[in-house]
């Protein structure tokens, strides 16, 4: 279980809500307390349409809350697309790198993973957020995504990093229509297949809102999307999933130990 923590003003969902730092130090304890393995801390926006900040923004965003989070013994992965900012997040006290871009926004970041022998999450990805929704373009998503996530794999592998170090993420939203979502939710079981544990990020995301919208058609506010997001983190952990991100960890964790005491089994072919 991976608790989102964004000390950004701009972010989808919680924009601008943990900006102070007393306020994400908090919150990050919080999600440890409530049940998040790690909490991962992002200083970047990667919202459909986002404009990049830089580096130095980045780092002065999130390493003072690593720092306070790491010294209260809180697990923390770091949320970034650039190798500058894992190197000093890892420094910090960074246990995990999850990136978006699945190392094809800074080359560098394999070495940095592999130097520092951390998990690394590689998310599939095509493009920065301003453009990405241009490239929602697929004939079969699942077999695309499947074997462009290969072809970050192999980079990793080529690159140092060892395979026990490696986790996939779908990357649901990036480059994807909801159609696209519904289909790799469906269809998660052959991600597995290639053999490395799988992350499920559906946390608030738009498609739960467009799936929930209103008479009028307006989508469900991301803050109102609690509800879908923990049927999809269930529904993914019974296809087989290694974990899940979320902004709710209580809400997740009470879901996820039912299912759990049902005894129900996973679902065929996960």
């Amino acid at each position: 279980m991976i608790g989102v923590l964004n000390v950004t003003p701009d972010s989808f969902s919680d924009g601008g809500r943990y900006v102070r730092r007393s306020d994400a130090v908090q919150h990050g304890i919080e999600m440890r307390e409530q049940g998040a393995d790690l909490v991962d801390i992002g200083g970047e926006s990667t919202r459909p349409g986002a404009e990049r900040v830089d580096a130095d923004t980045e780092v002065s965003r999130v390493l003072p809350v690593i720092r306070e989070l790491a010294a209260a013994g809180v697990p923390l992965s770091i949320d970034t697309t650039r190798a500058s900012v894992a190197a000093a997040a890892i420094e910090a006290g960074a246990a995990v790198v999850n990136d978006v871009s699945g190392g094809l926004a800074d080359p560098a970041m394999a070495k940095v993973v592999a130097d520092a022998g951390c998990p690394w999450i590689l998310m599939h990805w095509r493009g920065h957020s301003r453009q990405m929704q241009d490239l929602a373009t697929y004939h079969d998503v699942v077999a695309e995504v499947r074997a462009e996530l290969a072809q970050r794999v192999d980079q990793a592998l080529a690159a140092g990093v060892r395979p026990d170090r490696l986790v996939i993420d779908p990357g649901l939203g990036f480059a994807k229509k909801a159609e696209h979502n519904w289909q790799l939710t469906q269809r998660l079981g052959e991600l597995l297949t290639l053999g490395y544990p799988v992350l499920f990020a559906a946390s608030r995301k738009s498609y739960l809102g467009a799936l929930l919208a209103g008479p009028d058609g307006s989508p469900r506010p991301a803050d109102q999307r609690e509800a879908a997001t923990i049927a999809t983190s269930v529904l993914a952990v019974a296809a087989g999933a290694w974990g899940v991100r979320v902004h709710d960890v209580r809400g997740t964790v009470d879901a996820l130990k039912v299912w759990a005491a049902s005894g129900a089994p996973r679902l065929a072919g996960s």
